[in-house]
This record gives structure tokens, C-alpha cells and sequence, in this order.
């Protein structure tokens, strides 16, 4: 039995040391490539170490882009989605955990069932709508159409309802209204959850692409993964700078989902969802 077991976990962990690699090579080409020379990007066979590592490549990319101007944008953009979904999620996440009123369940019901719908078949109509508004190429466009997510109210909603109702009765007979109990008791109660809908959002604001890039046309509205096109043109790819680039775009996020990894799981573990 016990060759058996450790046979058993010798195979498990050579099977995810392999799927870790393969998930790994585009990270670790990457990196390779954002410090190669120019002349060795596309050699055939690929070069997978560069000869001599030309950190120039990140000082061209600062300079090919005005890299503050989008990194502001990337960082405002991104703090006033977060806070915003975040203050949608909490509302209605109460909403539909404690409160009673007509076609709740519908109406809950029909809302997941929005989950179901491919994002990239809203894109026209949300433009269309922005457009009418006279909203593009605006810090708006960028970020109100982000402000609420079906998925954050319902993991929000699985976090509050595991919160004993007898909290709810005990705090409105002692004279606690609704928004007092919400934020004074629910709220502290599910910070975990909270802080990793916040992060996830977070992320996700920061890597868009392409909302930012259609609803955007001026150098002073758009973000940092919008400024990865200044790398491609007639001439061709710069790939060696882009990927440069492309590092200093992803490492902040990064750096950032390793320090809080634990308090995302935390958070998604409390609300009793698995996978």
C-alpha cells in the first residue's frame, strides 16, 4: 500500500509539474524575448536564450508610449470600477439574501441567467448607447458600464445569506434599520469576500484591451494594454519591446495577486462555492 501511494503521488506530481510548465512557457518566453536583440526575435529554429541581454528594450518601450499618461489612466480607471461594482454588489446582494419583495426569485433567476450572454455581443449596443449619450472617449464610457457584475452579486449573495438570519431579527427588534444592519454587521462580517471581488475586479479592469480601445480615440483617455498597438505598424512587430511592454504592465498585477492570493481564496472559499 505504501508503494502504491507513493507511486500514486509521484505520478500526480509529475502530471501538474507538466501542465505548470506548459502553462509557464508563454510567461517565461516572454520575459526571454523582452531582453533579446532584434536580430535574434525571429530566428527559425526559435532562440530561446539571448545571447546578451539588452535591458534597452524597456527604456525604449517607456519612450514609445507616453507610459505615465496611461498609467494614471489605467490606475483612476481602474479604482472607480472596482469601488463601483463593489458598491452594486453590496447593495444588491442584500437585497436578494434578506429583503422580501414581488418577482425576487424571477427576477434573481433571470439575472444569472444574463451570465449565460457572450460580453462581446453588448459591445454595440453599449457604444450605440454611450455614443447617444455623447459619453466616448470619456472617463465615463470607461467606466459605468463596468460598475456592476452579475457574478459579484452573486457571490456576494451566497456570503450573505450563510450570516445567520437571527442576526437580522435581533438587530431590527434593538431599532436597526436596514442600511444600518447592512453595513454595521454584514458588511464587516464579509470583508474576505469583499476584498477578493474587489481584487478580481481589480485585475480585470486593469488587463482590458478592448472596451478601452473602441471607446477611447486620444492618447490622454486611453490605458496601458491600449498602448500595446504603438508596437505594431507598416514596418511590422517590434516584438522584443513589446513584450517589454508588456512586462511592465503585467508585473504590478502580478506582484499584487501574490500578496493577496491567500485573501482570494479566503474570500471565495467563505461563500461556500467550489472549483
Amino acid at each position: 500500500m505504501k508503494i502504491r501511494n507513493r507511486l500514486k503521488h509521484s505520478v500526480s506530481f509529475i502530471v501538474l509539474a507538466i501542465g505548470a510548465l506548459v502553462v509557464a512557457l508563454p510567461f517565461i518566453w516572454m520575459i526571454l524575448t523582452a531582453v533579446k536583440p532584434s536580430n535574434e526575435v525571429l530566428l527559425m529554429p526559435p532562440k530561446w536564450f539571448p545571447s546578451t541581454l539588452v535591458w534597452e528594450n524597456f527604456v525604449t518601450a517607456y519612450h514609445a508610449a507616453p507610459f505615465k499618461q496611461y498609467l494614471a489612466n489605467s490606475i483612476f480607471v481602474s479604482i472607480c470600477i472596482t469601488a463601483g461594482e463593489i458598491a452594486t454588489a453590496i447593495l444588491a446582494a442584500f437585497a436578494f439574501s434578506h429583503l422580501k419583495f414581488r418577482g425576487k426569485q424571477a427576477l434573481f433567476i433571470g439575472l444569472i441567467g444574463t451570465m449565460m450572454v457572450p460580453s462581446e455581443i453588448l459591445i454595440i449596443p453599449n457604444y450605440m448607447t454611450l455614443s447617444h449619450f455623447g459619453w466616448i472617449n470619456s472617463y465615463k464610457a470607461l467606466i459605468l458600464p463596468w460598475c456592476t457584475s452579475i457574478f459579484s452579486i452573486f457571490l456576494l449573495r451566497q456570503q450573505f445569506s450563510t450570516i445567520p438570519v437571527a442576526y437580522y431579527k435581533a438587530a431590527r427588534l434593538d431599532g436597526c434599520s436596514d442600511f444600518q444592519y447592512l453595513w454595521t454587521i454584514l458588511v464587516p462580517m464579509s470583508m474576505p469576500t469583499i476584498f477578493s471581488i474587489g481584487i478580481l475586479k481589480f485585475i480585470n479592469s486593469w488587463n482590458a484591451y478592448l472596451w478601452p480601445l473602441i471607446v477611447t480615440n486620444t492618447v490622454e483617455m486611453r490605458t496601458l494594454p491600449v498602448a500595446l498597438a504603438v508596437f505594431s505598424n507598416e514596418g511590422g512587430v517590434h516584438y522584443n519591446t513589446l513584450m517589454a511592454f508588456s512586462l511592465m504592465i503585467i508585473l504590478p498585477i502580478f506582484m499584487l495577486y501574490l500578496l493577496l492570493k491567500q485573501q482570494i481564496i479566503k474570500g471565495v472559499g467563505r461563500t461556500g462555492l467550489k472549483g
